[in-house]
């Protein structure tokens, strides 16, 4: 009803734009009377085809319909039948892998055992320097797993015999050692191809040292640094240069790299000096200073200790050595009362102490104030660690590394300072009292002897 009332009202517009239009164009009323006539016949014609063809187009649209409900219903019993289908399939699947457990039996705990020998021998062979010369093996062993995993393919008696050749010559090779040319990785960078000599599963050497093996990208480099004792380096080089049937002393990394790997890791001896700083650095130079001080006084005494016990066996004062120069004062006032030359005699091994004491204060000081720097960089230290502590928390020790380490390496440079310090001042300070009491003895014997000629 409503497509014919909107057809209706269509019709009454148009007629009545045509009537505009005709009134327009029409000369005479007559003319517009027959004009009327003629749009209105033409009017009717034209609503009569839209009636026409609404009808039709509704006839269809009912057949559309019915096919639609047609449809639905079809695939309504369809999808009950695969529903039924399935149902049937799922109880066949359940019989079917029933059945499969039962025949297999013992056969099921074997391939459990293959998948997982597989996958341990697949891990172990990744990282081991073997796989240099066997990458493809790998492959073999994911395959092997994967088809264990899926339990739909059995493990034919040709992937078991693999199985089992593959883990022999892995334990074939480590026995054996193997010389070829690969590229290797500097330490500098650079990518030489060089001749390598792999020892066993353990280590990869060349004529400089020893190298690693990268199992992620299968990259062999130089290690950032080799080992401090030059025997290990050296038995690399020996292992290069050696022939077939000798043999050759060589220091095998038995954890397959993992020794070698944390050198670069440990720091050296220079590395620990550097961690202490700025207090470190002064310790040390007090130190050094010390020690030179310490060996100038050390030759000085022991040459005037050497003098002095010739001149003990001499009945002629020599000026070159202090026992002679007191004993020369004493021949210049032998005529002289016993107090004059006692206090000649004094006044001489006086003049004889400040350079037989040279430089002991200080070597003294040096094993004072080593100690108590150390405890300075140690107080630093703390404060650096307790500041980093502020910032960051104590959840990563690596962020109180710094603080800590010059924390502990200043207090052991200034023990190692000090102590050596402490030895050296009482053996050199030793011989200056050595001289020292020989002059006094000396000096003493000389005033008594005097002494005595004058009574």
């Amino acid at each position: 009803m409503k497509r014919i009332t909107i057809i209706m009202l269509a019709g009454l517009l148009s007629l009545a734009i045509g009537t505009a239009n005709a009134q327009q164009d029409a000369a005479s009323m007559g003319e517009l009377l027959r004009l009327i006539e003629q749009g209105q016949s033409r009017e009717s014609r034209e609503a009569r085809q839209r009636e026409a063809q609404f009808s039709q187009q509704r006839n269809q649209q009912q057949q559309f319909l019915n096919r639609a409900r047609a449809e639905r219903t079809r695939q309504e019993n369809e999808s009950s039948r695969l529903e039924n289908l399935f149902k049937n399939n799922q109880t066949k699947i359940v019989a079917a892998r029933a059945a499969l457990d039962e025949r297999l039996g013992a056969l099921k705990e074997l391939f459990g055992v293959l998948q997982t020998v597989a996958g341990d021998a697949q891990a172990r062979f990744n990282g081991s320097l073997t796989n240099i010369h066997y990458p493809d093996r790998a492959d073999f062993l994911v395959e092997l797993g994967n088809k264990m995993a899926g339990a739909n393919t059995l493990a034919s008696i040709e992937d078991i015999e693999r199985l089992w050749f593959e883990l022999q010559r892995e334990i074939t090779e480590s026995g054996t050692i193997v010389r070829f040319n690969h590229i290797v990785t500097l330490a500098n960078g650079d990518q030489v191809e060089l001749e390598i000599v792999r020892v066993g599963a353990f280590n990869l050497a060349f004529e400089d040292g020893y190298l690693i093996y990268e199992s992620g990208s299968g990259n062999i480099s130089e290690l950032q640094r080799q080992p401090e004792q030059s025997r290990y380096t050296n038995s690399a080089g020996d292992m290069i240069d050696a022939t077939d049937g000798g043999y050759v002393t060589f220091g095998i990394d038995v954890t397959r790299g993992g020794i070698l790997a944390l050198l670069v890791e440990s720091p050296t001896v220079m590395d620990r000096i550097h961690q202490a700083g700025i207090v470190g650095y002064c310790i040390i130079s007090l130190g050094i200073i010390g020690l030179m001080i310490a060996i100038w006084r050390w030759i000085g005494l022991s040459s005037d200790g050497r003098k002095v016990a010739a001149q003990l066996k001499r009945d002629t004062a020599s000026t070159d050595n202090p026992l002679g120069r007191v004993l020369a004062a004493y021949e210049s006032n032998r005529n002289a009362d016993t107090e004059t030359i006692e206090l000649k005699l004094s006044e001489a091994a006086l003049k004889e102490m400040p350079g037989l004491t040279k430089g002991l204060l200080f070597i003294k000081v040096i094993s004072v104030v080593a100690p108590l720097m150390g405890l300075l960089g140690t107080v630093t230290g703390m404060i650096k660690t307790f500041q980093v502590i502020t910032l960051y928390g104590a959840g990563d020790p690596k962020m109180m590394a710094g603080g800590i380490s010059q924390a502990l390496m200043t207090t052991v440079l200034g023990l190692v300072v000090a102590i050596p310090m402490v030895l050296i001042h009482t053996l050199v300070s030793g011989q200056s009292r050595k001289i020292i009491n020989i002059l006094q003895s000396q000096s003493a014997g000389l005033v008594a002897q005097h002494s005595e000629r004058s009574s």
